[in-house]
């Protein structure tokens, strides 16, 4: 399998909300988000942070979707730009409960032996 095809099924993975995502990661990986909108002074995790990161995710959220506009392979890293939609389970700024949140995300992996080692997230949300 190419790493363009598990980072499709890594994205995937977060529409069916069974937690697999997860399993994507090695051991040791580190996720960075850089400062957005939700998250202003960004993040550093570790997996089990991640693991904390899905676990609220699932309770604010109720549905999401990902988009992949451009996906580019170069070795063992991978470029991906994606529309990010999720119907809200929580009010947050002016969205009501229901209302869709949207984010153009630009997601950069680097993978090694079929695992995600290192993430970085450029977040880019619409207004809300």
């Amino acid at each position: 399998m190419s790493n363009l095809e598990r980072t499709r099924g890594f994205l995937r993975s977060f529409e069916t909300r069974d937690g697999t995502n997860l399993d994507y990661y090695a051991p040791d990986v580190v996720q960075r988000e850089f400062p957005n909108r939700l998250v202003a002074a960004g993040a550093t995790r570790d997996l089990e942070a991640l693991r904390q990161a899905a676990e609220r995710g699932k309770r604010s959220v109720s549905d999401e979707r990902y988009e992949i506009v451009t996906l580019i392979e170069q070795g063992d890293e991978v470029a991906v730009e994606v529309i990010w939609t999720a119907k809200l389970a929580v009010a947050f700024g002016t969205l009501a409960v229901g209302d869709v949140m949207r984010a153009h995300f630009g997601v950069f992996l680097t993978w090694r032996d079929g695992k995600i080692i290192a993430q970085r997230n450029y977040d880019c949300f619409d207004p809300f």
